[in-house]
């Protein structure tokens, strides 16, 4: 089987985080994003994958070296494709063409999840789908009498269906899927003025395809600040028998309240971390209190209290501890 990871997005719902680093590349529980998504579809899965295909924007060679590696050590080769113009997700996946051969995975690179992953060949594939309970800003899956995928509605605002789509699908043969993309692109068939991958998946449906509808037991989204700080404490508290604390912390008369990431080289001092808080590399807390947050590497915080938090590479925030004269019965509220 092979993997292709579409991640040439922009993330401007992340931003100022974005700035500077591509979305997927954003650290959750201390690796990115989208080797989270590659390692847990690698575990999870019941065939062998040969091929990690990544769709990416100009991001660099570092970076496209990391990813290479990151499927390397999964036992896959890596490849590193482009999209350059942000026409969709059926054009992002056809960016790799050359990977839409025998069985394929394709998973967008702005979710994490928990998931039966074995793969029912019996069908021509597995989307995997999500209930919520608005699925007004959602693209959704209406399902026939016998469970089988029969229709995609984009963000209906009638209902039709609860069950949304969360970007991760399966095909048994990815040369048919690539056929229907190209098919896309060659009639010029846009919607919202992209080439969207429901139009393709509708067309093979026509056509007899069958697609079963994959059930997860968590969909953790990563699409804005407040969505990556629950994913991390979400992914840290199913994590909680690990011990992501690395030895080399330098802990002065401070408290860790698992379950927490803590990279190498940082320095809490007169603080209290945790719980879901990721920390990373050489980065320095001090008189502070931080829960459910993301601190990145060599970030600096000192007389802070925060929350639902993301701290950027090498940011610096610094308070002064107040001095105050408070009368019996006061009460001071922000």
């Amino acid at each position: 089987m092979k993997i292709i990871v579409p991640m040439a997005g922009m993330g401007k719902r992340l931003r100022p985080h974005t700035l500077t680093t591509a979305k997927p590349l954003l650290p959750i529980a201390g690796k990115p994003i989208v080797q989270r998504l590659v390692e847990d579809i690698v575990a999870l899965s019941d065939q062998k994958v040969t091929e990690i295909a990544y769709v990416v924007g100009r991001f660099g060679e570092e970076v496209e070296r990391h990813l290479i590696q990151v499927a390397e050590a999964l036992g896959a080769k890596g490849t590193i494709h482009y999209q350059d113009k942000a026409l969709g997700t059926a054009h992002a996946i056809l960016c790799a063409k050359s990977a839409l051969e025998g069985p394929v995975t394709v998973a967008f690179a702005d979710t994490l999840f928990r998931a039966d992953f074995k793969l029912d060949t019996s069908k021509d594939g597995v989307l995997w789908v999500q209930k919520i309970d608005d699925p007004r800003q959602f693209g959704v899956v209406v399902l026939n009498e016998n469970g089988i995928i029969k229709e995609f509605k984009e963000k209906p605002q009638e209902f039709v269906s609860d069950l949304a789509m969360i970007g991760i699908y399966y095909f048994n043969d990815g040369a048919r899927l690539r056929d229907e993309l190209q098919y896309l692109i060659d009639n010029n068939i846009m919607n919202s003025g992209e080439y969207q991958l429901p139009d393709a998946l509708r067309n093979m449906v026509s056509k007899g395809a069958e697609f079963l509808p994959g059930a997860v037991q968590d969909w953790m989204d990563c699409g804005n600040k407040d969505a990556m700080v629950d994913t991390n404490t979400k992914y840290l508290s199913y994590n909680a028998d690990k011990d992501w604390v690395d030895p080399s912390v330098n802990i002065q008369d401070s408290i860790i309240i698992r379950p927490c990431y803590i990279g190498s080289g940082v320095v809490l001092k007169n603080s209290v971390v945790g719980p879901g808080v990721s920390i990373g590399n050489d980065a320095v807390i001090e008189s502070s209190v931080v829960k459910h947050s993301i601190i990145l590497p060599a970030a600096a915080l000192h007389h802070a209290n925060v929350s639902n938090s993301m701290i950027g590479t090498h940011a610096r925030y610094f308070r002064k501890p107040e001095e105050l004269s408070l009368g019996d019965y006061s009460v001071i509220k922000d």
